[in-house]
């Protein structure tokens, strides 16, 4: 079908006006990314520090007190005393440490190859929260054997690790560009989930439908202006997560912008489509939320993993546009330019896209009905 390029550009015009004069496009599109990245940057965090741990020691020679100390001196765990070993078990079992290391007599002997023992110390841990307790098994066991070695106690094997594209095992690093796919998501399907339903609200569509406007015409001039405030949220997002948030970028901008424009087509296509079928700008705006916001969150994969996901799940996320604009993001920012992701991701997100304004465009009609 022909678009008429002057009709188009008017239709266009008068869409940007309206952004212009609504205070809520402007909110969703320049401030509500920053206030959701701030918070979800921010508020998820799966770097554990600063771990309570408490020592009971009876043995009192030298290698016990240098282990404790090696403990002590430790960044990621919080040491703490107790006045017997009952008294560290009841703040075991109330929470206020999160494990806890005995240390008994025959440790220094066992050290010192008396009494043909192994040395053994013991480690409680509070399994009502497994993450933090596997948290606290092993930075122990870390110190542990690096206090081994510089006591000169020979391991049967010693283990090198080195972590690639995120060598301080920043948690930051890896939710920042996840937090920004879900962002993305929220703005993306809030944009356009109010344009439709707010011209059928203020009965301007029927004015609309009297003219010669073709019904492309009319999606295009709904989504253009949009998806121009939606670059403009992404590269917000990019500039305050590298600038203000501290987060390494190593990718392309022509990468970025290419699947950003992949990803705000099917983002904007749901929106519109969900205005179109409700008619209503508030029960568009709550579908929006619902169908682009718990999706996105709990299935991109950027805080939970979708391998771990039960097989079902696990089919469901290959129709969330945010699993493959998230892990593009992750790509960019911590690898770069990792063609074999970013291509797979393209094309996933393109058909999500064009299924999205297909289906737009099957339920736009240019009727009243």
């Amino acid at each position: 079908m022909s678009i008429n390029r002057r009709r188009l550009m008017a239709l266009c015009r008068k869409e940007t006006l309206q952004i212009v004069r609504d205070p809520s496009s402007i909110l969703i599109a320049f401030i509500m990314p920053v206030v959701l990245l701030v918070v979800m940057g921010y508020a998820i965090n799966l770097d554990v520090d600063h771990l309570r741990l408490g020592i009971w020691r009876t043995d009192g020679g030298a290698p016990a007190i240098r282990l404790e100390q090696a403990l002590r001196g430790s960044n990621a765990l919080e040491v703490q005393d107790g006045p017997s070993k009952e008294v560290l078990l009841g703040s075991l079992a109330r929470g206020e440490i999160r494990g806890l290391l005995v240390i008994d007599e025959g440790f220094s002997r066992a050290m010192a190859g008396q009494g043909g023992s192994t040395p053994r110390v013991l480690l409680l841990t509070d399994g009502s929260e497994p993450n933090t307790a596997n948290f606290v098994t092993n930075y122990v066991q870390g110190i542990w054997q690096g206090w081994l070695v510089r006591e000169g106690v020979s391991l049967p094997v010693a283990v090198e690790s080195r972590a690639w594209f995120n060598p301080a095992l920043v948690s930051r690093n890896f939710l920042v560009p996840g937090s920004i796919a879900v962002v993305m998501t929220i703005i993306g399907a809030l944009l356009t989930s109010l344009v439709v339903a707010r011209e059928w609200e203020r009965g301007t569509m029927e004015a609309l439908l009297a003219t010669p406007v073709t019904k492309t015409e009319l999606l295009l001039s709904k989504l253009l202006p949009y998806y121009g405030l939606g670059i403009a949220a992404m590269l917000i997002c990019l500039l305050f997560s590298v600038a203000v948030m501290g987060v390494p970028w190593r990718g392309s901008l022509i990468a970025l912008f290419v699947l950003t424009t992949l990803f705000l087509g099917s983002a904007l296509g749901l929106g519109l489509f969900l205005s179109t079928v409700m008619r209503s700008q508030f029960n568009a705006a709550q579908a929006a939320l619902t169908a682009a916001f718990l999706p996105a969150m709990m299935l991109s994969g950027f805080v939970f993993e979708i391998a771990s996901m039960p097989p079902l799940l696990r089919a469901i996320t290959h129709l969330i546009p945010a699993r493959y604009f998230a892990s593009s993001l992750q790509t960019l920012y911590q690898a770069g330019n990792v063609l074999s992701i970013l291509l797979v991701n393209g094309v996933c997100l393109l058909l999500l896209a064009a299924f999205w304004l297909a289906l737009t465009a099957r339920k736009t009609r240019r009727t009243l009905e």
